[in-house]
């Protein structure tokens, strides 16, 4: 799994709870002032995901404030940025003489550089990355453009970004330590690509980091409407306006490994195999599973199937330790 810390105020004695938690987000994050109303008998659950050298949390807590000093920026700058997909709660944050709230379903950014006054007025779940600026692939001082704005997370960069946040903290778990590096990549990429999209700045990006994140739009795509068996290569090219030879040598590029057909038909037969494996679909004809998850024909479906996984679609049904499978379902 990926290198992380998990901190839960339960663990601790009361007393102790908010101090500790304090000390381990100065280290996260960068030295700020804390304090809340419930410091007496705080309750917090926060992990702390490495990637490299790009931090992701998770983080759960009761209401408090931060509070981002010139003092303590004299005394230690990361020199990062900080951007929060804010999943619940709300609150304002104060830069200078501007205020903003902060609102779900939205990001939020600071500066390690810069003062700011955050106070987090009911029980919120964010998930935080801590980005050195020197990493994005951006100009110097593009990102810093964005720091205070809310920016959407429910559609275009920002539910991509969303979703890649959602599955590395989700399953944190089932990736290893050398898979980080690449998950670092991508995440400064899909970073720096929701930032230029906001400033309308997207020739600053670099070729790289554009392919990486047509390519990582793509594959969201695919999976959000694998299901459709209208959607092949065709589709998937028009549907970003690039040429089918441009889709094929993107995937070359950035595919790991998989080639756009192969990636169509991974999504489809990992949705049909959870579908086999699960007793709520025992009654449902094995072919009727297929033509659901976008397989026109029921034998292409188990010919891919049985080289993908070892045995027919059948077998595997009656094999799954939650399947009895009805008379007739094959």
């Amino acid at each position: 799994m990926l290198p992380e810390r998990t901190f839960r105020s339960a663990d601790l004695p009361p007393a102790d709870r908010f101090e500790c938690w304090r000390a381990l987000m100065s280290e996260t994050h960068a030295p700020m002032d804390m304090w809340s109303d419930h410091a007496a008998d705080f309750w917090v659950n926060q992990r702390t995901i490495a990637l490299g050298e790009i931090t992701v949390y998770p983080l759960e807590c009761q209401p408090l404030t931060f509070r981002r000093t010139r003092k303590l920026i004299g005394r230690s700058d990361p020199d990062a940025l900080h951007i929060s997909l804010v999943k619940r709660g709300s609150g304002v944050v104060t830069q200078g003489r501007d205020s903003v709230a902060r609102k779900e379903f939205e990001y939020h950014t600071t500066d390690t550089s810069l003062p700011f006054v955050s106070a987090l007025q009911e029980p919120f779940e964010i998930i935080g990355v801590e980005v050195p600026k020197a990493l994005l692939p951006l100009p110097p001082g593009t990102a810093r453009r964005i720091v205070g704005r809310n920016i959407p997370a429910r559609g275009g960069m920002g539910a991509l970004l969303a979703t890649f946040l959602d599955q590395v903290t989700r399953e944190s778990h089932s990736y290893q330590p050398a898979d980080a590096p690449r998950l670092s990549t991508v995440l400064t990429d899909l970073v720096a690509a929701l930032f230029a999209g906001v400033l309308d700045a997207d020739r600053s990006l670099t070729p790289e980091t554009r392919q990486r994140t047509l390519a990582l739009r793509i594959m969201a795509f695919v999976r959000n409407n694998a299901d459709d068996p209208q959607l092949d290569i065709r589709a998937i090219a028009a549907a970003h306006h690039i040429s089918v030879s441009y889709l094929h040598r993107l995937f070359q590029r950035e595919g790991n490994g998989a080639t756009v057909a192969s990636f169509l038909q991974q999504q489809r037969l990992a949705r049909a195999r959870q579908d086999l494996a699960d007793p709520a679909h025992r009654g449902v004809p094995v072919h009727v599973i297929a033509a659901r998850r976008g397989f026109s024909h029921a034998s292409a479906f188990g010919r891919a199937f049985r080289e993908a996984y070892g045995v027919p679609p059948g077998a595997f049904r009656r094999q799954s330790p939650a399947s009895d499978a009805a008379p007739g379902t094959e």
